[in-house]
């Protein structure tokens, strides 16, 4: 791939403190505390090894005995601070995450017996949203969690069969992905019991690590235009991994 020197400038002038952590859920609005339901790691750092087990549901940390109770359909909120808690000091500019840390935000699910113990290894993983790059107004949906002061919010699928599951939800940052291992992942999972679905069981899906390639389009990229802007030049950006299921 050629990137211009311009754009390896840029990418290596960016900040590398401006990490985050998903650690907080919403469910129809209701905030259900700090790491509740969670397994989150206990440090902001990102996961740059995409064969790494990491991949799955971060690095090494905190897991919750609590499994949420939802339903089909409910408006899910997932929060993002720079660190446990929120700012890492008083005016920190970097809370919830770096502005340079532009990209993708994604949410899978895979089904387990059990979400408060089930190993998370060895899991088949589908894709229920994304919120990726809007051409028009040329924002990622890292801006739109900025906007959200680090909320990201989808809807679970109503198609989607009972049982439990661990929800995956994912930022990947590329502004130094222009590099080979630079572009940065950072993933927590929440444990959740779903009712009121239907009988879909979707039958493609990926498995974590394995779902990305280091060198597939998605991750080994320059995000910089023409003009220097993170702004991928105006042109349309996929994300990694399948397309989100649609009921």
């Amino acid at each position: 791939m050629k990137f211009s020197v311009l754009s390896s400038l840029l990418a290596a002038a960016v900040s590398v403190e401006g990490h985050a952590i998903f650690q907080k859920v919403s469910v129809n609005g209701a905030d259900q505390g700090s790491l509740t339901a969670l397994r989150a790691p206990n440090n902001n750092n990102p996961v740059q090894d995409v064969t790494s087990s990491d991949m799955i549901c971060g690095q090494s940390g905190s897991t919750s005995q609590t499994v949420l109770e939802v339903k089909a359909g409910d408006k899910i909120g997932a929060w993002y601070q720079h660190v446990i808690g929120g700012e890492q000091f008083p005016g920190d500019e970097d809370n919830p995450i770096a502005k340079s840390h532009k990209g993708p935000v994604m949410a899978y699910l895979a089904k387990v017996d059990n979400a408060a113990s089930s190993d998370k290894a060895g899991l088949k993983w589908f894709k229920i949203w994304e919120d990726t790059f809007d051409t028009g107004s040329r924002t990622w949906g890292v801006d739109n969690l900025l906007a959200n002061n680090g909320w990201v919010y989808f809807n679970l699928p109503s198609c989607v069969a009972d049982g439990q599951y661990l929800l995956r939800v994912e930022v990947l940052a590329l502004h130094s992905a222009s590099k080979p291992g630079q572009a940065q992942f950072y993933q927590s999972c929440a444990q959740i019991n779903l009712s009121g679905g239907g009988s879909t069981s979707p039958s493609q899906t990926v498995s974590f690590p394995g779902a990305y390639s280091a060198d597939e389009p998605a991750i080994l990229t320059s995000i910089y235009g023409s003009t220097g802007a993170p702004d991928n030049d105006g042109k349309p950006y996929t994300a990694p991994g399948p397309s989100p299921i649609s009921c």
